[in-house]
């Protein structure tokens, strides 16, 4: 019996996971909270995996607000980075194949065609630094491992871009949208079913992976192609702009090469709007969006 213990469990990923658990029915799940298991706190975190015999670790804990990362360094290494090496440094003394989530951001967008796992990573912003130094922690100190880099998460779930743009139209606030950066939207629930699939395989073929939607777009032709396929494009208020001021430095191109994931660990891609359309379509369905 594999006994998965899942980090972060209420963020966006983690309700994720908890959806695609149910087609796992010979997995045990420990699902934690932030506030029942902090991953900061090393003394509870040893304790965890002192009283339970786990044999993989999903991580989905993480500090992601890009912005304000700018000005709270401290902390979003202390999560992103200092945490994560206490967790590492338990899967490896524990035994525990240690699965992880980073992101695109390690990169800094200088590229015109998509990263592959090999490409030299230089982050722009605190955010993406945070998260390549746990990803260093982890590799200089565990064996049995797999970091998944991801890129522009949405779901039904949380804070985040797609349910953002939703609300506004709903409110019938304007939207200007940037076409300065380019990426790849990622359904959280595909890269929570892919989590589950590398466990489920039992593979041995540990190391970084990229796993994101296939495909490219803007943020504009995300917001887009959002209001579209919930039927709210010609209600909207929908501009364009090729600039938008963050604090935060933004990769201007940041598209995944999942070759290394489908070839290896037989991970399925599905285009971002292949993806998109069947979300958008069961929540229409069934109505089953998150209330923020």
């Amino acid at each position: 019996m594999k006994k998965i213990l899942v980090t972060g469990a209420n963020g966006q990923l983690g309700k994720c996971i908890q959806d695609a658990a149910a087609e796992f029915a010979d997995f045990e799940f420990v699902f934690v909270s932030k506030c029942e298991l902090d991953i900061e706190n090393s003394e509870l975190l040893r304790k965890y995996f002192s009283e339970n015999n786990f044999t993989h670790c999903i991580n989905t804990a993480a500090y992601t607000n890009v912005e304000k990362a700018e000005s709270d360094a401290e902390k979003a290494f202390a999560i992103n980075a200092e945490a994560v090496k206490d967790l590492a440094s338990l899967c490896t003394e524990h035994n525990v194949v240690l699965l992880h989530v980073s992101t695109d951001y390690v990169f800094d967008g200088k590229k015109s065609k998509a990263y592959s796992e090999h490409d030299v990573s230089n982050p722009i912003n605190v955010y993406g630094a945070s998260k390549l130094k746990g990803e260093r922690y982890i590799q200089e100190i565990c064996s049995a491992f797999f970091i998944l880099r991801t890129s522009w998460l949405y779901s039904q779930y949380g804070h985040n871009f797609f349910k953002t743009i939703l609300k506004y139209a709903e409110a019938g606030t304007p939207l200007t949208i940037t076409t300065e950066q380019t990426g790849t939207p990622t359904n959280a629930n595909n890269l929570a079913e892919a989590l589950l699939q590398i466990i489920a395989q039992d593979s041995t073929e540990y190391g970084v992976y990229h796993y994101s939607n296939g495909g490219e777009t803007t943020w504009y032709g995300f917001a887009e192609a959002i209001l579209l396929q919930t039927k709210k494009l010609e209600a909207a208020n929908l501009a364009k702009t090729n600039h938008y001021s963050t604090f935060a430095a933004r990769p201007v191109y940041s598209v995944l090469n999942n070759t290394k994931a489908k070839n290896i660990l037989n991970l399925k891609q599905l285009n971002w709007k292949e993806s998109l359309q069947t979300l958008t379509r069961k929540l229409m369905i069934s109505n089953n969006f998150e209330r923020e």
